[in-house]
C-alpha cells in the first residue's frame, strides 16, 4: 500500500501534512469512520482524496455543487487523479463512460450530487463497483436549522446502512455544536472519530464598517486596498446585485451579477469567467459561492447584513484560501436591522421557525455591535475560545463604549408620546428628525413640535442617533412593528430604561480617518521583495495562457502561492523546481520546461 505521505508529495507536491489532516488521512486508510468541521481553506479536500488514492477501489463523493464538479474534476486530473462526475448536464452516453468506468476499476474518485445518490440506478451502479469510501463533503447541509439545509442530504444515513463496511467521511467549515451534533444524528455518526480544527482563519481581516454611502465605500475599498484583485461582493436583493455591478463597472472595475433569477447559462458563464480569469469581481446573493475552491479571493465584502453568523462566517470563508491575507469587510447600518427583522416577521415560517431565525440575527448583531476582538466573538459563537487577534478593526482601531441610558430614554420616549399622546407610530428617521428639533413639512403636519421630547436630543448628530437606534434594536430595547413600515415600538424591556433601572452601553462608532490602509491584495505580489515582484507578474501572465490553453482555471496549473514560491526562490532546474509547493509530479512533467523557460527569461532580461 502506497504512503499517504507518499502520495502527497508525488500527487500534489507537498511536502508535510497541515494540522489534523496525517490523524485523520491515515484514520480513514484504516477504515473508520470521520466527522472534520475544518476551516475553509485548511485543505479539507485532501483528508478524502489521499485515502482514495491509497485505499483499494473508487471513493465516491456527495457533494452539492453540480456546477463546479467540471472544474474539481479538471483539477484532479491536472494532478494524475483519475477523476469523473455523474449529474443531470452529462449526456447519457457521457454517463454511459463513466459508469463503464466505475464498475471497471478504472476512477479514483467519482462525484455524485446527494439527489443522484437517491435515484436507483445509481446505487445498483454503487453496487457493482470497489469502494473505498464516502465523502460526505458540506455536510452542514443535512442541518434543517442550518444556513444551506438541502432537503436531499436527509437520505445519506442509507449509506451505512446500504454500505455498512465502507468508510465514510463527512466534512464541514460551518458547524456550531448545535449543528455539529445534528450532522452526527442524522448521518449516523454516533461512533465516528470526530475531529474539530480550530475555526480561526488568521489570514484574514475582518472588518465592519458603518453604513453611510455603501457604494463610496466599497469602491474606496477596492481602489484602496484591492486594485486588480478579484473578490465577491455579496447583496441582499437580486436587484441590488444587478445595480451594484453596472455601478462597478462604470468605474473600471470587471464586475459581473449572479443571482439565481439569471438564466441558467448566464450564470454558468459569470461563474466560469470569475474562476477562470484574474481580477474579476463577483457581486451575487448568497446564491454564488458554496464549493468554490478559487484560492485567491482576496476580499469578501457584503453590502447587507447577513442572516446569520454562520453564513457571514462561511461567506467570508471564501477569501484567501491559499492562506495569503485577505479582507472580509461588511457595511452594517440601522436599515439593515430594520430590514432583517420585518424579513423574520414577514416570513412564512411558525413561531419556532421565527425564534430561531430572530437567535441568528442576534448573534449576527452582537458581533457587529462588539467593542472586542472581532475574531474572539466570531470564534466563541462556535464554541472555541480564544485571545485578541490584533488584526481585526476593533484591535486595530478599538471602540469606546458609553453609557447611552439618558440618549435611550430620550429616544423611547419620543416613541411612548407619539403613541400615547397622539395614537401614532412612525420609523426612525420622523423620530430623530423630532429629537433634534427639526421642523420639517412631516413633523409639523402632525403638530409634533409641541412635543415635550421636541429638541432635546441635540446633543448628538443624526448619524449619532441612528446608531443608538441601531444598537436598541440589537439589544432587544427597542423593535420594529410587523406592519411593513419600519414602524418603532416598545418591547417589555423597554420600560427597566425609561424607568432607570437598566443602564445602557453603546459603542460610539470610531470615526473615519483619511489614512490609506496597507494594501492586501495580492495582484501585483502583495508583501513580495521588488526584485520579485516583476516575476511574479510574468509568472501569472505565463499561468493565464497556459490555464486558457486547457480550458482550466488559473488555479488548477497552479495557485498564486506557488507562483510567490517561485518568484522567491527562482528554482534552475527541474530538480529544483520539484521541491516548490504545489509542484507534484505530474505537473512537473507538464509544465516544468516551460516555467524554466520564464525564470531564464526573467534573469536574461
Amino acid at each position: 500500500m502506497t504512503s499517504p505521505l507518499s502520495v502527497l508529495e508525488k500527487t500534489f507536491g507537498y511536502d508535510s501534512f497541515r494540522g489534523q489532516q496525517d490523524e485523520i488521512i491515515d484514520h480513514l486508510v484504516g477504515g473508520g469512520d470521520a466527522l472534520v468541521l475544518m476551516p475553509t481553506g485548511a485543505g479539507k479536500s485532501l483528508c478524502y482524496q489521499i485515502p482514495a488514492l491509497v485505499r483499494s477501489g473508487v471513493g465516491v463523493v456527495i457533494s452539492p455543487l453540480i456546477a463546479l464538479m467540471q472544474d474539481q474534476v479538471d483539477a484532479l486530473e491536472a494532478v494524475g487523479v483519475r477523476a469523473a462526475f455523474l449529474n443531470s448536464t452529462q449526456s447519457q452516453a457521457e454517463r454511459a463512460r463513466v459508469e463503464q468506468a466505475v464498475v471497471a476499476g478504472e476512477l479514483d474518485l467519482l462525484y455524485l450530487a446527494p439527489e443522484r445518490l437517491s435515484v436507483a440506478s445509481t446505487a445498483a451502479l454503487l453496487d457493482r463497483a470497489p469502494l473505498a469510501l464516502f465523502a460526505i463533503d458540506e455536510a452542514h447541509c443535512v442541518a434543517q436549522w442550518g444556513h444551506d439545509f438541502r432537503p436531499d442530504y436527509l437520505s445519506l444515513s442509507m449509506l451505512h446502512e446500504r454500505w455498512p463496511d465502507v468508510p465514510r467521511i463527512a466534512l464541514t467549515a460551518t458547524a456550531t455544536r448545535a449543528t455539529h451534533a445534528e450532522i452526527t444524528q442524522r448521518l449516523r455518526l454516533d461512533g465516528a472519530r470526530h475531529f474539530v480544527s480550530s475555526f480561526d482563519r488568521p489570514d484574514i481581516q475582518y472588518r465592519i464598517v458603518p453604513k453611510t454611502q455603501p457604494m463610496t465605500q466599497l469602491l474606496e475599498l477596492l481602489r484602496t486596498e484591492h486594485p486588480g484583485d478579484a473578490g465577491i461582493v455579496y447583496c441582499l436583493s437580486r436587484a441590488s446585485v444587478e445595480r451594484t455591478a453596472a455601478e462597478l463597472r462604470s468605474h473600471g472595475i470587471p464586475a459581473l451579477a449572479y443571482h439565481a433569477g439569471l438564466p441558467a447559462e448566464e450564470r454558468v458563464a459569470s461563474q466560469a469567467r470569475f474562476l477562470r480569469e484574474d481580477g474579476i469581481v463577483m457581486v451575487a446573493t448568497i446564491a454564488f459561492g458554496m464549493g468554490i475552491d478559487k484560492p485567491d479571493v482576496r476580499f469578501v465584502a457584503h453590502l447587507d447584513l447577513p442572516k446569520s453568523v454562520e453564513g457571514y462566517y462561511q461567506e467570508t470563508g471564501r477569501a484567501g484560501r491559499d492562506g495569503l491575507p485577505a479582507t472580509a469587510w461588511l457595511a452594517y447600518g440601522l436599515q439593515d436591522v430594520v430590514q432583517q427583522r420585518q424579513l423574520i416577521d414577514r416570513s412564512e415560517g411558525d413561531a419556532a421557525f421565527k425564534r430561531r431565525a430572530s437567535a441568528h440575527l442576534d448573534a449576527m448583531l452582537a458581533l457587529c455591535e462588539t467593542i472586542e476582538c472581532r475574531r474572539v466573538q466570531l470564534l466563541g459563537y462556535f464554541g472555541q475560545e480564544s485571545t485578541a487577534c490584533g488584526n481585526c478593526d476593533t484591535c486595530l482601531t478599538p471602540p469606546e463604549s458609553w453609557d447611552g441610558t439618558v440618549a435611550a430614554q430620550k429616544l423611547l420616549s419620543t416613541v411612548v408620546r407619539l403613541w400615547r399622546e397622539r395614537h401614532q407610530r412612525f420609523g426612525a428617521g420622523h423620530v430623530i428628525d423630532i429629537l433634534l428639533g427639526k421642523r420639517t413639512p412631516r413633523v409639523e403636519q402632525h403638530g409634533h413640535d409641541a412635543l415635550t421630547t421636541f429638541g432635546i436630543g441635540a446633543d448628538l448628530s443624526d448619524q449619532q442617533w441612528r446608531a443608538v437606534v441601531r444598537q436598541l434594536l440589537a439589544q432587544g430595547l427597542l423593535a420594529v412593528a410587523s406592519d411593513g413600515y419600519g414602524t418603532l415600538v416598545l418591547t417589555d424591556a423597554s420600560a427597566e430604561v425609561l424607568s432607570g433601572s437598566r443602564t445602557v452601553r453603546l459603542r460610539r462608532d470610531p470615526e473615519r480617518t483619511a489614512t490609506r490602509r496597507q494594501r492586501r491584495g495580492a495582484a501585483s505580489g502583495g508583501d513580495l521583495p521588488v526584485g520579485a515582484q516583476a516575476l511574479f507578474e510574468q509568472l501569472r501572465a505565463w499561468r493565464a495562457g497556459a490555464a486558457k490553453e486547457r480550458g482550466v482555471p488559473a488555479y488548477v496549473v497552479f495557485p498564486d502561492a506557488t507562483l510567490r514560491e517561485l518568484a522567491t526562490r527562482r528554482p534552475a532546474s527541474l530538480q529544483d523546481l520539484s521541491t516548490v509547493g504545489g509542484v507534484g509530479e505530474k505537473k512537473l512533467e507538464a509544465f516544468g520546461e516551460a516555467l524554466l523557460d520564464v525564470l531564464r527569461a526573467h534573469v536574461d532580461a
